[in-house]
């Protein structure tokens, strides 16, 4: 994480004095996750269908309780491959969507830079525009 944030330190540096006046954006990335109903609807879909994955791998083991220790441990294996796919591909869709977002803010307002300013990782501490709210309501 310090090394993240060494390098976004070290690009606005970069920016702000070999390109003239840079103009940052950040959002708090919690806010979002928990008050954008586009955001919650997908992160809820996902767990969703992670909860169905152990469900199903519960029902299955209660179904052959005799099973061998390395059908039990196939079983397990496909569910976790289950499970991380469909976490990759509702991480990807919240992505894809908080991106388009910020895009459109970005454009309508002229943002250079848009950060993720959260409480576990504060990225600007001073300066900057506070995004996150036209997020929230892009986000509808």
């Amino acid at each position: 994480m310090k090394k993240a944030t060494l390098i976004v330190g070290i690009l606005m540096c970069t920016l702000l004095t070999g390109c003239g006046q840079v103009k940052v954006g950040y959002i708090n990335g919690e806010r979002i996750t928990k008050e954008a109903p586009q955001i919650k609807a997908t992160m809820d879909e996902g767990s969703k269908k992670m909860q169905e994955v152990q469900q199903d791998l519960v029902k299955k083991m209660e179904e052959n309780p005799n099973m061998s220790q390395e059908e039990s441990e196939k079983l397990q294996t496909e569910a976790q491959r289950k499970a991380m796919g469909y976490s990759q591909q509702y991480i990807t869709q919240v992505q894809q969507k908080l991106n388009v977002a910020l895009e459109e803010i970005s454009k309508e307002k002229k943002i250079d830079v848009v950060l993720d300013n959260s409480a576990y990782q504060k990225s600007v501490f001073m300066g900057g525009e506070d995004l996150t709210d036209e997020a929230i309501k892009k986000l509808q």
